[in-house]
């Protein structure tokens, strides 16, 4: 027969195990309910939630179910071609080569700080939706998107918006820039050439009498004269070579007057263009009296001073003429090859000029873009040098960069 104490004991345990049995299923329940708790916002204002079906008390709008992120689907990409990427294991399209998994950024995955409208940089949420087009709001990540250029954030974009919107790449890469220059031109014709010519061959020669003499005055008064007479030549643009080529063979010049053998073609270069004409460069010469023939010149010498009507430096190309073809003052059409030097180079198309400086965007690793302001020099067919501001071997953004740009003045106007 138990006692009445052992009942007492008894009761005692089965309320203290019942009531840790409820408060274990409170716990439980009320875990459940919290992990399983559903948000609600307003689509016109995000900042609105609550966790329980209502209206906006603003706009009076019917608030909207937050949906629960979609679960992380893996990556697999090409090694040899990177954009070439897939949601399952296989092999690339294009060479065959087993795709790779990509594996997540360290650190995991990237904090969110809110999410802006696509077409409205001032519409924000703190949370995932669509605008009123079906177009999903953007993230917007604070990790440190910030970059080196005022004004400029980074920009991150994954492979498929890479292909949207037409993005293609280059290298920078050390490489020959050379250049074609296309300047309108003439046949030489030049009477007063001529006569300056003459005129110092003969003060150059009585400069070589008076050597001798014994009377200073003369002496002085001839070596006057022929510096005179050799400054007016490099005036009107003799080099020295051309010079010497005066005093030793006057009959060279005849080409100034009546067609010879040989053709002075005279090209007006363009002020921009004249820093990268330099003599002894190669020139083809075209004459539209001779369609399809191409007379082949070198550049001799170059005027020193710009006309300061047209802004044009006038270059003097010598030319073979053997059948007598080019006549004086006849028009034609040149083209010098200027070879320009080795250079760090990246393609033009990848600069992008705002007026008050020159950026590149460089491609790193994870689908970013970085903006790097640059300074530029020479320019030579479809690449540009780049004295700082890039190194060898970076990859660059040539085309969507307009697009990529805008996104990283928006980056850093929220302050991503």
């Amino acid at each position: 027969m138990i006692s009445r104490s052992g009942l007492a004991a008894a009761a005692l345990g089965a309320v203290l195990l019942l009531g840790g049995g409820y408060a274990a299923w409170r716990h439980y329940a009320g875990g459940h309910a919290h992990a399983q708790a559903e948000l609600y916002y307003c689509p016109m204002h995000p900042d609105v939630t609550s966790d329980r079906p209502g209206d906006c008390p603003i706009c009076n709008m019917h608030l909207v179910k937050k949906e629960a992120p979609a679960p992380r689907k893996d990556l697999y990409y090409c090694p040899m071609h990177p954009d070439v990427t897939s949601d399952r294991p296989g092999d690339c399209p294009i060479c065959n080569m087993h795709l790779v998994k990509k594996e997540p950024a360290a650190g995991g995955e990237r904090e969110v700080k809110f999410y802006r409208n696509p077409m409205n940089p001032e519409i924000t949420s703190p949370v995932p939706m669509k605008d009123e087009m079906g177009m999903d709001y953007i993230p917007v990540y604070g990790d440190g998107g910030g970059s080196g250029v005022p004004g400029h954030g980074v920009v991150t974009l994954t492979p498929e918006k890479q292909r949207m919107i037409g993005l293609k790449t280059g290298a920078a890469a050390w490489r020959r820039l050379a250049r074609t220059i296309n300047a309108p031109g003439k046949v030489a014709y030049d009477p007063d050439l001529y006569r300056a010519v003459a005129e110092y061959r003969e003060a150059a020669a009585a400069r070589d009498r008076m050597k001798e003499s014994d009377w200073p005055d003369a002496r002085e008064r001839a070596a006057a004269l022929a510096g005179a007479a050799r400054l007016r030549l490099l005036q009107l643009g003799l080099g020295e070579d051309q010079l010497k080529e005066a005093e030793r063979d006057p009959e060279r010049f005849e080409n100034l007057l009546l067609p010879r053998e040989t053709a002075w073609v005279y090209a007006q270069v363009y002020e921009y263009d004249s820093a990268a004409v330099k003599p002894g460069q190669k020139a083809v010469i075209r004459s539209r009296a001779w369609p399809g023939r191409d007379f082949r010149g070198v550049v001799r010498s170059l005027d020193p001073i710009v006309s300061g009507e047209t802004r044009t430096l006038r270059a003097r190309i010598e030319t073979g003429n053997p059948d007598l073809a080019l006549r004086p003052e006849m028009y034609v059409e040149v083209r010098i090859e200027a070879e320009l030097g080795t250079a760090l180079t990246v393609p033009a198309g990848a600069v992008l000029d705002t007026g008050e400086k020159e950026l590149v965007f460089v491609m790193k690793d994870g689908g970013v873009f970085e903006p790097r302001e640059v300074r530029t020099g020479r320019r030579g067919g479809d690449h540009v040098e780049v004295r700082s501001g890039i190194s060898a071997g970076e990859k660059v953004v040539t085309s969507a960069n307009f697009l990529i740009d805008s996104e990283s003045r928006m980056r850093a106007a929220l302050g991503d």
